[in-house]
């Protein structure tokens, strides 16, 4: 697993490097001038995809030893992704953006906080002792926040250069997501297909379940359509590659739990390819 524990904190802190290109301080006013959609998709993200991802590991029986991985994605923020696809889904792409910033910076709170919670609800012993969850939340500042706020420097002092590439740096974001993905499918075969039963069901059921909450919630207290799918895209697609560096400071070199993530990696690509493409038939 060498590959993935080399490239994976590296292609996050690019990765956030090109989500802080892609963000101006009016990315963060918005919430504060249009906050009910934002509100419904923050709490769908950060506190109803891992409640919804601890009763499903309960309901299925999912393995102790693929658990916590199956939470690491519930707990992962939104990723660069679903800015991409809710652009090709006509949703707000403003909102989108929105989402994905804020709950990324939060993210070194409430993934740890989850994470950690998750190792006492199912008496886990197997992650590497001097781990604490102040240590994870400072290591995710140095690869999450500080290439965000990096981005966004470079973003006001060369905005014109930034949006003539703007298309480049979502694409290279998306090569850099599949590369780690790639590497964990090549490096830990063997244990995908020991547990791709298990791990794909849960990953299937989470992303699909969440995708409809997000839909329906978002219907009920959103303003339109255009929200409705930018949302529903926000609770199905997430920054797996953070979850990756986060397994990483948990397990060193033991990647079991990267089944599951490498899992929903896959399908949350597919399903919300699928959406995207159902969405534009409609319109």
């Amino acid at each position: 697993m060498g590959i993935v524990t080399t490239i994976a904190p590296f292609a996050l802190a690019l990765i956030m490097l090109g989500l802080g290109a892609s963000l101006t301080v009016n990315d963060f006013a918005r919430v504060v001038k249009k906050p009910k959609e934002f509100l419904v998709g923050l709490v769908c993200q950060l506190i109803v995809l891992p409640i919804v991802g601890y009763l499903l590991i309960i309901i299925l029986k999912t393995p102790i030893e693929l658990a916590l991985g199956v939470m690491l994605i519930a707990a992962a923020p939104g990723g660069v992704t679903s800015n991409v696809l809710t652009k090709f889904a006509d949703g707000d792409v403003a909102l989108s953006i929105s989402l994905t910033a804020v709950t990324s910076l939060i993210s070194i709170i409430s993934v740890p906080f989850v994470v950690f919670l998750s190792i006492d609800l199912f008496d886990i012993d197997y992650v590497r002792k001097e781990i604490s969850m102040i240590g994870i939340s400072l290591k995710m500042f140095g690869v999450v926040t500080v290439p965000v706020i990096i981005g966004m420097l470079i973003r006001r002092f060369a905005d014109d250069f930034i949006m003539r590439n703007m298309n480049i740096i979502e694409k290279s974001s998306i090569v850099l997501f599949i590369i780690v993905f790639v590497a964990i499918y090549i490096e830990e075969w063997d244990s995908i297909i020991m547990f791709l039963k298990t791990a794909g069901t849960i990953a299937l059921t989470l992303n699909v379940v969440m995708m409809i909450i997000g839909f329906y919630v978002a219907k009920i207290f959103a303003t339109g359509v255009a929200q409705q799918r930018c949302i529903s895209l926000e609770c199905g697609l997430q920054n797996g590659t953070l979850a990756v560096f986060v397994g990483i400071q948990l397990f060193g070199q033991d990647m079991t739990y990267m089944v599951p993530t490498a899992a929903y990696a896959l399908i949350m690509m597919t399903t919300s390819v699928l959406f995207v493409i159902f969405l534009r038939k409609r319109t």
